[in-house]
């Protein structure tokens, strides 16, 4: 039996049996028993075919499936050339660390120059500029957008800083015009996170498409996801070169696993003081690691770009229905607001606490996970306040109020597309309750 056959008769066992029948019953909602998940994956039938089919090739990496992803990736992002990686954060190391390479002469990054970022997001947005002996220079954040603070930009830049690191925070993009009015004055590059933010737009445009490089991340509570697995997008064909390989053990040969002699001169060249003639496939042009994806996490992530934009809508539709539930109670929130221009592609809800409410943070975020309606913290806080962090080599442009606001007051809950009705309705009569009987407690006292 061939392979087609066989996997048209596995497709249909599974399918006559009802396995995905089954995994929506499981999915069925009893409020106060059930969890309400900050995010999860969805996965169909599509997906599930596609990993049989890389299962019965036998060809488990760097095949069709990652070939036909990095292409429609590419597309959908509006990019020239995407890059597969096994997860977000590989993707933000390799997207810095392109940017040291020999290949850029006179513009690459050197150990002491500076990267302006934020102290207040995840871990590996910040991460990549330490490993490559860099400086992050700290600025601090808008807490009504969750971004970096822009008017604080300008003044933390110094002879030394040579480019700018953010995340489009949950979504949100940050305040690109005037960060790229910042870039082409000082001539800085540019590297967006977009792990959060697939989909969002600024000013009509896809985010991720202003930088020299951007990232995206499949990790499963992201808008789609391949397991783990992650992206790295440019339009320079010299940047994707590095970044491959970078990827790729830091090899000079651009050959996917099952080709040779793409170059046409894999045993005609001379390459440093290696023999002439030196295999090109064992030729190392970078100090490299790998970080390539498999097969299985393309044969996913194919399936799962199809359904990104129906997961977009959703979200959306999510996020403005919280809104119209939480602007109710404008006097104990900081409600989020779009960046002015902005449409963003909404990766969860947050709200943050006011100073002057008749609350703290964990007292509601403790309410909340006592109902088993699942909360989130921003990320690391303010990550130089982490232990991990504590004496690393950085320069903290101002006081970080607002980032240490948003470390103690801020949360998420989640905005999923299978989030559904009666699981949002849970969640609405839990906010109510909680918030009402605060708002009734302060009137009558």
């Amino acid at each position: 039996m061939n392979q087609d056959a066989l996997r048209k008769k596995i497709m249909d066992l599974v399918e006559r049996e009802g396995f995905f029948d089954d995994l929506e019953k499981k999915s069925s909602f009893l409020p106060g028993e059930s969890p309400v998940y900050f995010a999860l994956q969805n996965l169909g039938a599509e997906e599930f075919e596609n990993v049989l089919q890389v299962l019965l090739s036998q060809r488990f990496v760097g095949a069709g499936f990652t070939e036909a992803f990095e292409r429609d990736f590419a597309a959908f992002s509006q990019r020239n050339s995407s890059l597969f990686v096994n997860s977000g954060s590989s993707a933000n190391l390799l997207a810095l660390s392109a940017l040291t390479s020999n290949l850029l002469n006179d513009r690459l990054l050197q150990p002491g120059d500076e990267v302006i970022t934020v102290a207040g997001g995840f871990p590996t947005t910040v991460n990549p500029i330490i490993q490559n002996g860099l400086i992050p220079v700290f600025v601090d954040m808008n807490v009504n957008t969750l971004n970096v603070d822009v008017s604080q930009i300008k003044g933390a830049i110094s002879k030394k800083t040579k480019a700018v690191m953010l995340a489009h925070t949950l979504g949100n993009p940050f305040d690109l015009g005037e960060i790229m009015k910042i870039k082409e004055k000082y001539d800085l590059y540019l590297i967006e996170d977009c792990c959060d933010a697939l989909g969002s737009t600024y000013r009509g445009k896809m985010v991720g498409t202003f930088g020299e490089l951007s990232t995206m991340s499949f990790y499963p509570a992201h808008h789609i996801t391949a397991g783990e697995g992650g992206a790295v997008m440019t339009d320079s064909p010299l940047l994707a070169r590095i970044i491959r390989s970078l990827r790729d053990w830091g090899r000079d040969c651009w050959c996917e696993p099952w080709k040779d002699n793409s170059c046409g001169c894999r045993f005609s060249r001379q390459s440093g003081t290696l023999p002439f003639g030196y295999d090109h496939k064992y030729v190392y042009s970078h100090i490299g690691y790998n970080l390539k994806a498999t097969e299985f996490q393309a044969a996913i992530a194919l399936a799962q770009l199809k359904k990104a934009p129906s997961f977009i809508s959703r979200r959306k539709e999510k996020f403005s229905k919280m809104s119209a539930l939480t602007s109710q109670f404008e006097e104990f929130f900081v409600l989020p607001e779009a960046t002015p221009g902005s449409d963003p592609s909404w990766f969860a809800y947050p709200l943050t606490v006011r100073e002057e409410a008749p609350f703290a943070r964990g007292d509601l975020v403790r309410f909340l996970e006592s109902h088993k309606i699942m909360t989130r913290m921003m990320f690391g806080g303010n990550l130089i306040r982490q232990p991990g962090y504590a004496g690393i080599p950085c320069r903290i442009s101002g006081p970080l109020e607002q980032t240490d606001r948003i470390m103690n007051g801020t949360f998420f809950i989640g905005l999923h597309p299978l989030m559904k009705d009666d699981q949002f309705a849970y969640i609405e009569e839990k906010l109510l309750e909680f918030c009402r009987t605060l708002r009734s407690r302060e009137n009558h006292d």
